[in-house]
Order: structure tokens, then sequence, then C-alpha cells
């Protein structure tokens, strides 16, 4: 204690530091500026395109269920009543309980390569294994199963990504990651509608049957790949110098008033949990992502939806494409808008007027265009998920173990809504149950986005009253202080001075 003391009474003897000094230490030099240019070329080059792959195949192997309905799914294992719905939420009740522990266990490994590569391979050979099913019992096995080994990558990867990009990166990085998602929602349906017309009894299988091979053994062959290619963290890359690497941690440092690391010991991944339910704002980003993903929750009958407009099943599959097409443009430059102009509120909720009018033309109409049309509408919901991601990144930045956790639970909390609203599609052809809850969910996700936005601008008004250096500070305070203060080899009281102009982004 009388160290913090003493090192508190330092602070106020060096008050008076010089203001180019301040500057010096709250941002990058000239030359790691140059550099920091190079590490973003180099993260965005390799980083990127591996993981927008694997969330390519993700989704792809968890949504041909969905396609599989149309290709004799249901006929051939008997499925009747609420079975198939049982089947397509039974998936996330494995994801939801492997999400927590599977973050914090990343977090304390620090080898997301292989981890990340493993569960891939994993969920691979189950989707392709999933070809033998034969009865109700076995796809409710499968599904469940596939839901565990899924569960590592998603919020694995937003908290992967967050140890990489500062928050001015991320929103459009979030939604270039994103696209792969919906790129699966097009192509996914176009390589179902491909294996349905050339595919159906070869062999003696089912066209389903021959998707779920495909499509799985694409995916073991990736998660092997990403083991050997994917770099770890910024310390670990061995194609950066160190000086890059030295610059790739600052940069976060500078960003987030502190190190981006943990305290360390045994308790550190439970202490981050802890913090992580101790905070205001996971609770209410989880709502909102939840109120999100319980609004999307029609991709996952999207065939269905499109089939109401009265083609054949392979024509159903190809209408599906061209709304996904939409929205990966869209999408890009919503999230190049959200990082420009530095807001997240305003560019969450604006789209949600647009999905609600889509949900109401859809269950009020049945001729083509208009309810065509309603799905170029109803698609704006994921427009939402890049400016949600790169929100979540910058309301809880510090520490790791708080982060990984965090992001964890708000992923189970937002997949819980794939539980229960498959049960709401099932009064074809309007839908109307399930169209009420999509605007109900809408509405109750811009009300905590209010909420969280008026939460954040008065934690951004006490950070500004904090910056005065008269301020006494906790022991805690200090702590965290001193423990930038070494990552960055500076004294306490420089450390003090980078914490100047940390703010959160609302």
């Amino acid at each position: 204690m009388e160290k913090f003391i003493t090192d508190h009474e330092a602070m106020g003897e060096k008050a008076e530091i010089a203001h180019e000094e301040v500057v010096q230490i709250a941002q990058l030099t000239d030359e790691e500026k140059v550099l920091e240019r190079t590490l973003r070329r180099r993260i965005d080059s390799l980083i990127m395109p591996l993981v927008i792959l694997v969330y390519l195949m993700n989704y792809i192997d968890r949504n041909n269920y969905a396609a599989a309905k149309l290709q004799g799914l249901q006929q051939d294992l008997s499925l009747v009543g609420s079975d198939y719905e049982t089947g397509l939420s039974i998936l996330f009740v494995g994801y939801i309980l492997m999400q927590v522990p599977s973050n914090m266990l990343l977090n304390y490994m620090g080898r997301p390569s292989l981890y990340l590569g493993f569960f891939t391979s994993a969920w691979g050979l189950v989707s392709a294994l999933t070809s033998q099913v034969t009865s109700y019992g076995g796809i409710v096995a499968c599904r469940f199963i596939l839901g565990l080994v899924e569960a590592p990558f998603f919020a694995g990867v937003l908290f992967y990504l967050s140890k990489w990009y500062t928050k001015k990166e991320l929103a459009l990085r979030m939604s270039i990651f994103y696209s792969g998602s919906l790129l699966s929602g097009a192509f996914g349906n176009l390589i179902a509608a491909g294996i349905l017309d050339g595919l159906a009894g070869k062999q003696g299988m089912s066209a389903w049957q021959w998707l779920y091979i495909i499509e799985g053994s694409i995916t073991v062959a990736i998660g092997l790949a990403i083991c050997l290619v994917l770099p770890d963290f910024p310390e670990t890359w061995k194609l950066l110098t160190p000086e890059m690497k030295h610059v790739a941690n600052r940069r976060l440092a500078i960003e987030a008033a502190e190190a981006d690391v943990d305290e360390g010991g045994s308790a550190t991944q439970l202490k981050g949990l802890k913090l992580a339910f101790t905070d205001i704002k996971t609770y209410a980003l989880a709502i909102i992502y939840m109120a999100i993903a319980a609004a999307s929750g029609f991709q996952n009958f999207f065939p269905t939806l499109t089939e109401t407009l009265g083609y054949s099943h392979t024509i159903s599959l190809l209408l599906v494409a061209p709304p996904y097409v939409f929205m990966v443009f869209y999408s890009l430059l919503h999230s190049c808008l959200s990082d420009r102009y530095e807001h997240r509120f305003w560019f969450l909720v604006a789209p949600i007027p647009l999905t609600i009018v889509g949900f109401i033309i859809f269950m009020a109409t049945d001729s083509f265009g208009p309810r065509y049309f309603s799905f170029f509408l109803m698609i704006f919901v994921f427009a939402q998920n890049g400016t949600l991601y790169s929100w979540i990144a910058n309301a809880i930045p510090r520490p790791p173990a708080k982060r990984a956790a965090a992001y964890a639970f708000i992923n189970s909390v937002a997949n819980s809504a794939s539980i229960w609203t498959p049960y709401t599609y099932n009064d074809a052809p309007y839908y109307r149950l399930a169209m009420g809850v999509c605007i109900g969910m809408q509405i109750l996700g811009a009300v905590t986005a209010t909420f969280l936005y008026l939460h954040l601008r008065a934690l951004n008004q006490q950070l500004e009253r904090l910056e005065n250096e008269a301020t006494i500070l906790t022991e805690r305070e200090l702590r965290r202080l001193q423990q930038t203060a070494d990552v960055e080899g500076i004294d306490i009281a420089a450390a003090r001075r980078l914490q100047k102009g940390f703010r959160y982004v609302t």
C-alpha cells in the first residue's frame, strides 16, 4: 500500500511534464505510424480472408439443414409434427452450453490457430457424418453435437479480432467478417440447388446426403489449413518484425488507455468472468444481440419462405441468393460509414424501421412482387451485426479475460433465441406469429440500444472528470496503471497520461 501512495505522490510531482511529451506517449510516432500501415495490410491480407472463409463454411454447415428440408430430409427420416423444428433448435442448446467455457479456455490457451482449426475440422466431420443418419433421434443427436463443436468459433473469432484491430478499424472488419455468413446464405443455397439438380440418387443416396458429405468434407480440409496458417497473436507471429510486434500491442494499449494483458495467475479467467457478469454493458449488449438474432430467425426458413412464392424447390433455393448478395455490399457500406463517423447507436437502429416494414409486407400480401421485395427489407436486419460486433469490442475493451467471457456470454444469450423462434414458423403461408415476433424483437433491440447509448455517454462524462490529475485514484486503479507502465516501459505518471483521451464509442 505504501508503494502505491508513493507512486501517487510522484504523479503529482510530475504533473507539469511538457504537453509535447504527453502527446508522444499517448499516440504513435511518425515512424510507428508507417509500420502500422504495413502491419494493417499484413493482417488484412492473411487473417481476414481466413476467418471469412471459415465463417462461410460455418454458416453453410449449420444452415444446410434448411436446404435439406427441400431435398427430401423430412421424408427420408420420417419427420412429423414439430420434429423438424426440434432438430433445428437443438443445435443451439449445445452451442450455448459451450460458449462461455470455450472462450475462457481459448484465452487461457493462447493458441487460436490450433483451437479454432481443430473445432472447424470437428464440425466439418460431424456435418459429413450427418449424411448417414436414418431417424429422428439420429438427426437430433448430430445437430446437438454440431452445436457443441461449432460453439468455439464465432465468439472466439470476435475476441481474436479484437486482439488485432483498433475500434476505428473494427466495424468494417466485423462487417467483412460477417459477410461470410451472408455469402453462405447466397452461395450455400446455390450449391444446394446444384446438388439437388445433379446428384440426387447417385450412389443410392438422396440429394440432402450429398449436400452434407460435400460441404462437411470441404470444412474438414479448411480446418486443417487454419491450424497451419492462422497466426495466433501479434507477439507470436513470425512474419512480424520486433518493431511491428511492438506497434501492434502499443496501438491497442493507447486506444484502451491500458495494456491489453491479463494480470496473470490461476484465478485470472474466473476474475474475467466475474468482471463481465458485473458489468451492466454486458447484459445490454446481450439483449440487443438476442433481439437481432430473434428477428433474423427467418434465415433458418428462408427456402421455405421463398417456396410460398409458388415455384419449384430448385427455383425456391435460387431465389434466396439475391437478397443475401445485396446485403453483402450494403452491409460493407453501412459499416464503412459507421467507422468514418465513429457512431454505433444510430447505425444500429437505422435499419430497424426498414425491417419492420418488410415483416409487415410479407404477412399482409401474397403476390410475388411485394412478397419478394419484403425479403430485401427484412434482410436489413443483418446490417446491424457488423455495427454491434464493433460496439461490443469498444464497450468492453479490457482486460482480455473479461472480454473473452463477455463475448461468449453475449453470443450465448443471442443464440438462445434460435432455440424457441423455430416454433413460431408454423402458420404458412403468412407466418404472422413469426413476423410479429420479429417486429417485437426489433423494438426491444432499439429500446435497449437507447439505454446503452445513454449509459455510455454518462461513462464518458465520468472519464472526462477523471482526466483531472488532481483526482485521487483507488488502489485498484493504481494497480492497473502500474501494469500498463510496466508493459510500456514508462513510469506510472506517464501511464496515467496515456489514459487521457479514451472514450467509449456511442
